[in-house]
């Protein structure tokens, strides 16, 4: 039997979906237009009025949105309705330049929250469940938006919060958590410390976990399947188009169904903002159908990725987007090569090792410098000399295969690199510091 939040919208024929996108949009330029003065100037500025855009097919006539725009906006220059009908706010964490703000309409929430119910049900969660959120709450959204979706589905909710490992064990095997939601490095720590306590993955009563808000590896997946005895879904969203839950996967787990009745999406070529057809790989656009309070049209996300509308066996009908494959910003180009932190993720759990690892990348006598700090698990350290040589020289051939670069590479005794209970830092890029 198939599990849906929603069934009736979930499993729409596909011109039941773009009747719904094409009145939406419609009605959401005209409200961005008339409310948002910011948009208005760029729509404007590209002379585009509200009355041309009639379907999808033309929001390639409108203008993009970038997290720049969001600072330079900061705080209500992107507010689309008056501030006494926003209830909430939440915010990026700000690592650059000004944080960006989002505001919420009660509205905004309440579909926010179905959103995140619908990747709940999709993970089998129903009113039986009992759903342990370990995302931060706060300002961050992971929290707010998996605990509200639990609550919709009528789960038990334990409203966590990220870190505190050992009381979350303590909740998780004392109350019988079924589904946990957490970054997927902070599920493979909780994987590793419930290992060290003595548990074997049976013990617990975990079916699955909801797991976002970073990258993460097919091979990482497995590593925490196996480590908790759960399935692992994705879920994927932004703070600027709402939270997670834009997109979630089902039981095939070939993609994420992307929430369709409220996000339209788009792939683009980076480099000249050209839509590209279906299937090609290219940057990620959403713009945002319904969202009162902080309503996004073409907001460029940077996460490189493909669209697919191939028939999925779940039933539902949304488009699917891959899994990030990295982002346009965030990608490093080391000695003129661009590399991503996801593919040395998949060579270092090829090889065995664990997903805790840091990339270090300098920058010395005009020279760019490129280390990765891999921790070794117990069972693989050595006190040879000899021994982790040998490990790095291989692993640094492999590197070499998979990037066409070789870092330098340091494996580093057990429980050396700082352990993140949020997001995980794997990159430290020191070349900024001299630029």
């Amino acid at each position: 039997m198939k599990n849906y939040y929603q069934k009736e919208i979930e499993t729409a024929p596909r011109e039941k979906i773009l009747e719904i996108q094409n009145e939406k949009l419609r009605k959401q330029i005209r409200h961005v237009y008339d409310n948002v003065k910011y948009y208005r100037d760029l729509m404007d500025q590209k002379g585009v009025k509200p009355e041309d855009i009639r379907t999808v097919d033309d929001i390639k006539f409108l203008p993009f949105l970038s997290k720049a725009d969001l600072r330079d906006a900061y705080p209500y220059g992107l507010l689309g309705t008056d501030l006494k009908n926003c209830v909430r706010i939440h915010s990026t964490s700000g690592t650059t330049g000004k944080r960006v703000v989002a505001f919420y309409t009660q509205n905004d929430i309440d579909i926010w929250e179905e959103c995140c119910a619908r990747a709940i049900v999709a993970a089998g969660g129903t009113a039986e469940d009992v759903c342990q959120v370990c995302y931060g709450y706060g300002l961050f959204t992971g929290g707010s938006g998996l605990h509200g979706g639990s609550h919709k589905v009528g789960c038990l909710t334990l409203p966590m919060s990220s870190g505190n490992t050992e009381r979350q064990i303590q909740f998780m095997m004392d109350l019988g958590s079924t589904i946990i939601c957490c970054t997927p490095s902070y599920a493979a720590y909780i994987g590793e410390t419930l290992a060290e306590m003595g548990y074997k993955p049976e013990d617990n009563k975990l079916k699955a976990g909801i797991f976002g808000a970073e990258p993460w590896t097919e091979e990482m997946r497995r590593s925490i399947e196996k480590s908790l005895g759960i399935k692992a879904y994705d879920i994927y969203g932004l703070t600027e188009t709402s939270g997670p839950g834009v997109s979630f996967e089902c039981e095939e787990q070939t993609g994420m169904h992307i929430n369709e009745d409220h996000f339209y999406a788009e792939i683009i070529d980076p480099d000249t903002g050209e839509v590209l057809p279906e299937g090609s790989k290219g940057e990620l656009v959403f713009t945002a159908l319904d969202k009162e309070a902080f309503p996004l049209i073409r907001y460029r996300t940077r996460d490189i990725c493909t669209l697919s509308r191939k028939e999925c066996s779940c039933g539902r009908t949304h488009v699917k987007m891959s899994k990030p494959m990295g982002r346009s910003d965030d990608m490093m180009i080391i000695r003129g090569v661009n590399v991503f932190p996801s593919q040395i993720e998949t060579v270092l759990l090829k090889e065995g090792y664990t997903p805790n690892y840091q990339i270090v990348v300098d920058r010395e006598r005009n020279n760019d410098t490129f280390d990765v700090y891999v921790e070794l698990n117990p069972d693989q350290f050595s006190d040879k000399v000899s021994d982790i040589q040998n490990r790095e020289r291989s692993l640094e051939a492999a590197m070499r295969t998979m990037l066409g670069i070789g870092p330098k590479m340091h494996l580093v005794a057990p429980k050396t690199i700082t352990r993140s209970e949020g997001k995980a830092v794997r990159v430290i890029d020191r070349r900024k510091l001299h630029d």
